[in-house]
């Protein structure tokens, strides 16, 4: 039986790592430049690691996540950072029936939207567009599945990570399935002294998401003012080129 890559915050997390933040800080503090935002929630916690570094340059941040799992390694986490940040587990697709509060930024991060299927993605913009005060934001970061579903790429490499004495491998191969869904096979080996001494196996099942139905959809829901930016280092890479990106639109 198949194992869940999110139900191993352990695995999740392994190959994070403090620059990470440092990309994060950088990519947010130019991102929210000039924007009226001080309050953000992110529907996406997962364990934290998107997330975190906003609470540490001020924005007073809370979330939610699907995953108790998740949360309550971000818990951990958030008190050993000696943060304070209200988090709720929630389906993002039903916000509205657990947060009651309206918000500066609403976020969903790391490539969550593709968890679920295109109509059910609508529904998450609607839900995220509840929680978004007047002219406040909507933050989505993701994979580019326009890219992905163009190029029909097979094998996606990941540059090794290095933890005390430990190499750790990373490889996903990835199959187009017949229903228009994708499966990942997640693909962890941990080296010590030339050896592999270990292996971890996950899969996953994603729905391709493209950005004409993100940006759309926001129109529908009042959004205008769209920046499109690869993510998390900005740079003047097209679009096509970009592996991720980010949409951000402001709330009329």
């Amino acid at each position: 039986m198949s194992k869940s890559f999110y139900s191993r915050p352990d695995i999740y997390d392994i190959t994070y790592s403090e620059k990470i933040e440092e990309v994060l800080s950088k990519y947010y503090s130019t991102i929210f430049d000039g924007k009226e935002i001080k309050t953000i929630f992110d529907c996406s916690f997962g364990t934290g690691n998107l997330s975190f570094v906003l609470s540490k340059m001020g924005y007073e941040l809370s979330g939610s996540d699907i995953s108790n799992d998740m949360l309550d390694t971000a818990k951990e986490k958030m008190n050993s950072k000696g943060l304070e940040i209200d988090l709720t587990q929630c389906d993002f697709r039903e916000l509205s029936s657990k947060i009651h509060k309206t918000f500066d930024c609403v976020l969903s991060t790391g490539n969550s939207l593709a968890h679920v299927n295109n109509m059910d993605v609508k529904k998450t913009l609607s839900e995220m567009s509840k929680l978004v005060k007047k002219n406040g934001y909507i933050h989505i970061d993701t994979r580019n599945w326009d890219r992905i579903l163009n190029m029909k790429q097979r094998f996606y490499y990941y540059n090794p990570a290095f933890k005390g004495d430990e190499r750790i491998n990373l490889m996903q191969v990835w199959d187009y399935n017949p229903d228009e869904t994708m499966t990942f096979n997640i693909l962890y080996s941990f080296e010590k002294d030339n050896r592999i001494i270990r292996r971890e196996e996950f899969t996953e099942i994603y729905y391709p998401l493209k950005k004409e139905l993100i940006v759309e959809t926001l129109k529908s829901l009042g959004f205008h003012d769209f920046q499109i930016n690869s993510f998390a280092i900005i740079n003047d890479m097209k679009f096509e080129d970009m592996e991720w990106y980010s949409i951000i639109a402001q709330k009329g």
